[in-house]
């Protein structure tokens, strides 16, 4: 299970996610900036931004799901970060 105490928004994080093909499994990891958390308990969520070149990717998790393997943090933010939802790193 994640905590909140794990990483803050504005975090680099890295998302370990098992995916299922057929019988097999195997991880996938998408790497991107925490742009906000949501929730309380088992409601909580996060979402992370990645670049693909011109292309932003959006990604939606839930704390209690059971194929988030692990969530890593890669890197804090340089400078404090004052809200609570980064939603300007969309631009």
């Amino acid at each position: 299970m994640i905590t909140q105490t794990d990483f803050r928004t504005g975090d680099n994080v890295k998302v370990y996610t098992k995916i299922r093909e057929g019988e097999k499994t195997r991880t996938q990891i998408f790497q991107g900036t925490v742009l906000s958390i949501k929730g309380r308990g088992e409601n909580k969520s996060f979402k992370v931004l990645k670049n693909v070149g011109d292309v932003q990717v959006e990604r939606i998790w839930h704390v209690g799901n059971p194929n988030v393997d692990k969530v890593e943090v890669v890197g804090k933010m340089k400078q404090k970060v004052r809200r609570a939802k980064l939603n300007y790193l969309r631009a």
